[in-house]
């Protein structure tokens, strides 16, 4: 589509989105300003390069698409890559896995930010800020899947030292880079079959946080979360760190929380908790996935529930009080592909989320009027939106409409295929 066209159709949704009382430019500005994390590891389906190379600990990647990241600096070409075709702001989100030992025999208790000083100088000259991830999981000193509550004490030590060493790289990735770090704890711990007791592995990982997050730390470069599962691949019956268990534990403990749209049961939606738990934390963490009837991971669409999580932020002011992150990873089709749909359909919910005159619908809400409530959400569905993302991409010179898929293929042509 040329320039003139793209121009043409976005005067007029001005125009349309104008008469509802819509300032378009400053809904751009608000969905182009907010951070949106990627995640290095769909790169590598979170292999990693600190020589374990296989999942356990109720992860896996299914898909064998030829092209995957095997080295560090393969990986950081194909994340250039992505970061060419979407638009807005974006940090990237890596996992302590993603580790550069430069021959070193260091184990994952020992790290610090000297082995991801490759990535730092990366970010650094592209203006990115980081998350970081704990990868307590797919190691040697698992204990089946119990980390931090295993019943060994030197098992246990290993990866409270780990989530240790863990937030103070958050911090020095923080400070080095001048945006805050979130660092999330996810731990796989649970069982397979029906537990006897219930209490015993909450009782320990309610201390190794504790032990953990002992020191403060700057909250000027480094935020903490703690994400909760329904349950895992080898953890069906039983996961310590639950929803109620994660949630309390953040409440009390001064820390953010992690919603992951994969973590709950099917017939529930994360959108719904948002405004909920934002009543009791100053913080939340959203990871954006899609479960297909479990939690599988797949890549996320521009689907009802991403709509609201959107909406969720945008329409209640939250877009200083929640901080968005992605969590896939899909190796059945191209991994750049991968990130390019999810990351642009995550900039088009919150764009579409900015360009709703919400305003009129609260206001109609608020009078009891409810037949104009639902009137004017339905016209919202119909409004140019797609004329306002067309001007949106090009202004910031990233593909419009499927250009992108034109650029994926011929990286996969002149790059993945010769791996």
């Amino acid at each position: 589509m040329d320039e003139a066209t793209i121009v043409k159709g976005y005067q007029y949704a001005k125009d349309i989105y104008g008469r509802a009382g819509v300032d378009v430019d400053r809904a751009i500005g608000l969905a182009d300003r907010i951070p949106v994390s990627m995640h290095s590891w769909q790169g590598d389906d979170l292999i990693g390069f600190d020589g374990i190379g296989e999942l356990t600990g109720g992860i896996v990647a299914t898909g064998n698409y030829p092209g995957r990241a095997a080295t560090p600096d393969e990986l950081r070409a194909d994340i250039d890559e992505a970061l060419r075709l979407i638009p807005g702001k974006v940090k990237l989100s890596l996992h302590a896995c993603h580790a550069e030992l430069g021959g070193k025999k260091l184990d994952r208790d020992a790290y610090t930010a000297e082995q991801f000083e490759g990535w730092l100088s990366w970010g650094e000259e592209r203006g990115l800020g980081f998350d970081f991830n704990p990868t307590f999981f797919s190691h040697p000193r698992m204990d089946g899947n119990l980390s931090l509550t295993s019943g060994n004490p030197g098992v246990r030590e290993f990866w409270i030292e780990h989530g240790r060493r863990c937030r103070e790289i958050g911090e020095e990735f923080g400070r080095r880079l001048g945006q805050t770090c979130v660092v999330n704890y996810w731990m796989p711990d649970g069982y397979k079959d029906l537990p006897a007791d219930t209490k015993l592995l909450r009782e320990r990982m309610v201390s190794a946080l504790d032990e953990i997050f002992e020191r403060p730390l700057d909250v000027r470069y480094v935020r903490e979360s703690v994400e909760s599962k329904l349950f895992g691949m080898g953890v069906e019956s039983y996961t310590a760190a639950s929803h109620e268990f994660s949630l309390g534990y953040a409440i009390t403990r001064g820390k953010i929380y992690c919603l992951d749209a994969g973590h709950f049961h099917p017939t529930e939606y994360i959108s719904d908790k948002i405004s909920a738990v934002l009543q009791f934390l100053d913080s939340v963490l959203l990871h954006l996935s899609r479960g297909v009837r479990w939690d599988s991971d797949h890549v996320v669409l521009w689907d009802d529930e991403l709509q609201r999580i959107m909406n969720a932020v945008i329409h209640n002011g939250y877009e200083d009080r929640v901080f968005i992150g992605q969590d896939y990873f899909d190796a059945s089709i191209n991994r750049i592909a991968c990130w390019a749909i999810a990351m642009r359909n995550t900039r088009k919910a919150l764009l579409k989320a900015a360009l709703d005159p919400i305003g009129a619908i609260k206001r109609a809400e608020l009078e009891g009027d409810f037949t104009s409530r639902l009137a004017l959400w339905e016209e919202t569905k119909s409004m140019p939106f797609s004329a306002v993302w067309d001007y949106y991409c090009m202004t910031k010179e990233k593909p419009v409409g499927a250009q992108w898929l034109d650029e994926v293929k011929r990286y996969e042509r002149e790059v993945l295929g010769r791996r």
